[in-house]
Parts: structure tokens; C-alpha cells; sequence
């Protein structure tokens, strides 16, 4: 029998749950921008940049980042949930270190036009993945999809420069990409909630919210950055 009091500990389940998905995703984002800051102010972005462009040890750690990344996903359900904290705060140092070079060449407006149009993008996206009543799981597909024509334009653009042309149009697409996976990885985990079982297993999908919606973040912010500094 549904009573007002269960209706209640639902509700008050999934409000604590999302809480915990947001609390974590912003503690690694406070994580990434402490690592820039340090990298910054400590000349350590020198090992990042080799005759004015990018050195082999920023793509070991760019690619490295990448790897950890898809291997934390596919063993999120796997692994205790504090191990999976731990490695969502490694990978946003990695990203931390990744944006150095980003953030040097970007000036301060710009770094704080990207970062408010990002937060309030994604607050926005997220907010219509929780409470639309549509279904956007058909999103799914065509998201993945432009995820991975991002990342091999970014591998391509590494031997062959890309115009600042060209260079824009990838970093529109970057945004739009990422902002619908805002709205579709919310209401994935609204749904999952109720999907899953015990406790444990609410947490481990928490954290790897937490990764999803990080990563979704950083993106917007990369990319709108990207797009602000094509048009300087």
C-alpha cells in the first residue's frame, strides 16, 4: 500500500541521491580548478608546451584522462564507491592539467564568460532532463555518436591545424552536444534511481553521475572557452 509517508522517503531518497551526484561533481570541479591554478602559478605548464605547441606529456596525460575515464564507467557497478570517488578526483586533476594551456592563452573575460554561460547552460539542460515528461532516451544514440566525431576531430586536429572556421563550427557543435547530454544523462539518472536496487548500488551510480555530469560541465566550458577565443 502507497502511503503519504513512503511517497515521502521517495522523494526525500531521490532529493538526497541527486545531492550527492552534485555535491561530488562540484567538489571535482572545485578539484580541476585548483590544479589549473597551481599549474599556473607554479610554472608547471612549462612540461605541457614544447616549441609553442603542446608537448608529448600533455597528450599522455590528455589520452590517460580519456582511458580512465571509460574504464571507471565500465567498472562503476564494480568497485566500491569510495574507490570510485577517488578516481573521479584523479581524473579532475588530470583535467585540471589538460586545460592549462587552454586557460594561458584565453583572457580573464573570456574564462569568466565561458564559465557563467556554462553554469547556467547546464543548470538549465539539467533542470528541463528532470522535470520534462518526454522520453530522451532517442538521444542517446546520436549523442554517443557526436562524442566520438568530437574526440577523433580533436585526434586529427593534433597533425592537421584546423581554421578558425572550422575550429568554431566544432566548438558549436561541442556545446550543443554536451548541453543535450546534460539533459539526457539527468533524466537517465532519475530513472536509474528507481531502477536500482540497495544501497550500495545507489551509490555507486551517484559517483558515476557524478563523472557523467562532470564531464558534460568541463565540455560545455572547453568548448564555449574555444568559441570565445576563435572570435578574438
Amino acid at each position: 500500500m502507497v502511503t503519504k509517508k513512503s511517497v515521502s522517503k521517495i522523494g526525500g531518497g531521490i532529493e538526497l541521491y541527486l545531492k550527492k551526484i552534485f555535491g561530488l561533481m562540484t567538489g571535482a570541479v572545485g578539484i580541476t580548478a585548483l590544479t589549473t591554478f597551481v599549474m599556473m602559478i607554479s610554472g608547471g605548464w612549462s612540461a605541457l608546451i614544447h616549441n609553442s605547441g603542446l608537448s608529448a606529456a600533455y597528450y599522455i596525460i590528455a589520452f590517460g584522462g580519456l582511458g580512465l575515464s571509460l574504464w571507471a564507467q565500465f567498472r562503476a557497478f564494480s568497485m566500491k564507491p569510495s574507490t570510485a570517488k577517488l578516481l573521479l578526483f584523479l581524473y579532475s586533476v588530470l583535467m585540471g592539467i589538460v586545460i592549462t594551456p587552454m586557460i594561458l592563452v584565453s583572457s580573464p573575460v573570456s574564462i569568466l564568460m565561458a564559465l557563467v554561460l556554462a553554469v547556467l547552460m547546464f543548470a538549465c539542460m539539467t533542470l528541463f532532463g528532470y522535470k520534462t515528461a518526454k522520453d530522451l532516451s532517442f538521444l542517446g544514440i546520436f549523442l554517443f555518436m557526436g562524442m566520438i566525431g568530437l574526440i577523433l576531430v580533436g585526434i586529427v586536429s593534433i597533425f592537421v591545424p584546423l581554421g578558425s572556421t572550422f575550429s568554431s563550427i566544432v566548438c558549436l557543435i561541442g556545446v550543443l552536444v554536451f548541453a543535450l547530454f546534460s539533459a539526457y544523462d539527468m533524466q537517465t539518472l532519475k530513472n536509474a534511481y528507481y531502477a536500482v536496487g540497495n544501497g550500495e548500488q545507489k551509490d555507486q551510480l551517484a559517483v558515476l553521475g557524478a563523472l557523467h555530469m562532470y564531464i558534460s560541465f568541463v565540455a560545455m566550458f572547453e568548448y564555449i572557452l574555444g568559441l570565445l577565443n576563435s572570435r578574438d
